[in-house]
This record gives C-alpha cells, sequence and structure tokens, in this order.
C-alpha cells in the first residue's frame, strides 16, 4: 500500500512516532501531499511514498486509523463487485 508518512516529534525535536497516511494524486514532484483522512490537512513530503504493509510490526509505526478505514472499506468494496 502506497504510504506517506507524518512525523510526530517529542521533547527536542526528536521524531517518537510515523503515522502513516494514504496520500490522495499522482502529482510525484509535489511538495505538499494531498492524504486521504483529510479535505485540509496533507503531508509536506520530506520523503518519497513508500510502499508500507498493512500490519506494521515496527516499534513506533503505526497507520492513521482514519486512512486505514478507508483502505480497507474501498478494498472491501472491490471484493464485493468482484
Amino acid at each position: 500500500m502506497l504510504a506517506v508518512p507524518e512525523r510526530i516529534t517529542g521533547p527536542g525535536g526528536i521524531a517518537e512516532k510515523l503515522v502513516w497516511h494514504k496520500p490522495l494524486g499522482a502529482d510525484p514532484d509535489a511538495i505538499f501531499q494531498r492524504i486521504a483522512c483529510s479535505d485540509e490537512d496533507g503531508i509536506v513530503m520530506r520523503s518519497a511514498k513508500q510502499n508500507i504493509p498493512l500490519k506494521l510490526n515496527k516499534e513506533g509505526e503505526r497507520w492513521c486509523p482514519d486512512c486505514l478505514t478507508l483502505v480497507r472499506a474501498a478494498r472491501q468494496k472491490k471484493e464485493e463487485a468482484l
């Protein structure tokens, strides 16, 4: 699943957590990446979109719950159409 990272910083500006979001749009050169869970918010791209598994097993990483819900709903709808 293509995703973009949101870095959650803690004291001293050190990244403590990484939240993955489903990106919207196909512009690979975009500096500001729209995300599926918000019509207004987005991610200022510091790294490229990455292929991330839906089941994460790294410490300090998680999926945005709203993006994950949208991804699962879209997959279910696609399966039902088959």
